[in-house]
């Protein structure tokens, strides 16, 4: 039996925006983990302790306040709409908005214990040999850092793909354009005699969360040999 057009529409929907949230987190996440993991400064426990709320609010709370910030009558979301007809709140790009919010503080973690990880002196070695920052880092951290860069890639698309109260709140359950796999289940919960569709919503999110995972085990486990044979 094939996907029925509310399925396929949620997973189509739920796959964008998981894609669009890991590429678009990823290299600030990178320069983030990077910069927490190489640098130390005043107020540095502040910054990262404010990079972490996400992980530790709930997510119906991070929707809100980017409701407050974004919405028709929000701090920002009044002036975009006002000065370039932008409107955030409830549409495709609140849901990745939201995603990337929730997801960002994960893949800075795993890849900030993944730079501290390299071993600092192949840096410094590249430098006295008079290696530019910019190819230290694109030469030597990066692809020593890679595994913990892909696992927060994979991180923030399995966390998107899980998303649900920020979206919700933020993005609303507007059906072909923000109803994720996790809202059109709950959706199918909440509708007398739609059992059986949302049994096959949750087996759809276990099986592409089980992929990636898979995917990232494997990419892992082929790097790893590669470059230690």
């Amino acid at each position: 039996m094939g996907l029925s057009e509310a399925e396929l529409s949620a997973l189509s929907i739920s796959i964008r925006v998981a894609l669009l949230c890991a590429v678009i987190s990823l290299p600030f996440a990178v320069v983030t983990g990077w910069f927490l993991a190489r640098k130390n400064f005043r107020f540095k426990s502040v910054v990262e302790a404010f990079l972490h709320i996400p992980m530790v609010l709930p997510p119906v709370t991070t929707g809100y306040i980017l409701l407050l910030i974004f919405g028709a009558n929000g701090l920002l979301g009044r002036w975009l709409f006002d000065t370039f007809g932008v409107k955030i709140a409830f549409s495709f790009g609140a849901a990745v908005l939201a995603s990337i919010i929730v997801a960002f503080p994960l893949v800075v973690r795993a890849i900030k214990q993944a730079v501290e990880m390299v071993d600092k002196r192949y840096e410094d070695a590249a430098g006295i040999l008079g290696a530019s920052r910019l190819k230290i880092f694109f030469s030597i951290t990066v692809p020593l850092a890679f595994p913990g860069i892909l696992s927060g890639f994979l991180l923030s698309f399995t966390r998107s793909l899980g998303e649900f109260g920020a979206t919700i709140t933020f993005a609303g359950n507007i059906f072909g354009e923000t109803r994720t796999i996790p809202l059109a289940l709950f959706s199918s919960m909440q509708t007398p005699g739609k059992e059986t569709e949302a049994l096959r919503f949750m087996l759809i999110s276990v099986a592409i969360s089980f992929v990636a995972m898979l995917a990232s085990e494997i990419v892992n486990r082929n790097y790893l040999k590669k470059n230690n044979p």
